[in-house]
């Protein structure tokens, strides 16, 4: 069973938040404190069927029926399982990405650039070990997967550490080369189809980063 997902807060009880993605929100237009409560009511019955019934069995029609509207509202606020999935790791990557950019270091500002590049892969392949089920259904599909908001995040911020370090390769490609080591399909097969503990991927990231970067960097937990 995949953690918990951390509870959705309600807008305005956490008005400092940073709201860096809204993935169920073309444009990143805010939502209508009504339509804030509604999107929230919905994820908070999406995450209870998670928890009850898992992800695989997870549907709109029966997130609708959780939350006793009709089925046409849950497809208009997310517009389809993929989305729905998506929208309910938006809380997580929030916190991720407040983490990775305002928070302690070596995650956050304040520790050279190499030591935040391992404390980002790290924390990445920790966090995609814990909802793994989740982050493989939520996958967009092959068209979409590399311009997905938390995807365009997470790359923005690597292509910012290799440069900060110093790295002499092409960012613009070498970035998207790494972000491949912690995409969540890859996790599922080194860990559930091949058995590899965590704590390996976590070691064999570390050795690619120090790779990458040329040895202008050491190795952080």
């Amino acid at each position: 069973m995949s953690t918990p997902l951390p509870p959705f807060p309600k807008r305005q009880e956490a008005p400092d938040e940073p709201v860096l993605m809204e993935l169920a929100v073309p444009g990143g237009t805010p939502l209508r404190a009504d339509a804030a409560r509604n999107r929230a009511r919905l994820l908070e019955a999406a995450a209870r069927l998670v928890e009850e019934v898992g992800v695989d069995r997870l549907t709109m029609e029966g997130v609708a029926t959780a939350a006793a509207v009709g089925k046409g509202t849950v497809f208009r606020r997310f517009g389809d399982r993929t989305g729905l999935l998506m929208a309910l790791l938006d809380h997580t990557e929030q916190r991720f990405q407040a983490a990775f950019m305002s928070g302690p270091a070596p995650l956050g500002p304040g520790a050279p650039a190499a030591e935040r590049l391992h404390a980002f892969g790290c924390h990445v392949l920790r966090q995609t070990s814990d909802r793994l089920d989740l982050y493989l259904a939520a996958e967009p599909e092959a068209t979409r997967r590399f311009v997905s908001a938390p995807y365009r995040v997470r790359l923005t911020h690597v292509c910012v550490l290799l440069r900060e370090a110093g790295v002499a390769a092409d960012v613009d490609l070498l970035a998207p080369t790494l972000m491949g080591y912690l995409d969540p399909a890859l996790v599922s097969h080194l860990t559930r189809q091949r058995g590899m503990p965590l704590e390996r991927l976590e070691s064999g990231w570390h050795d690619l980063v120090d790779r990458s970067l040329g040895g202008l960097g050491g190795c952080s937990a």
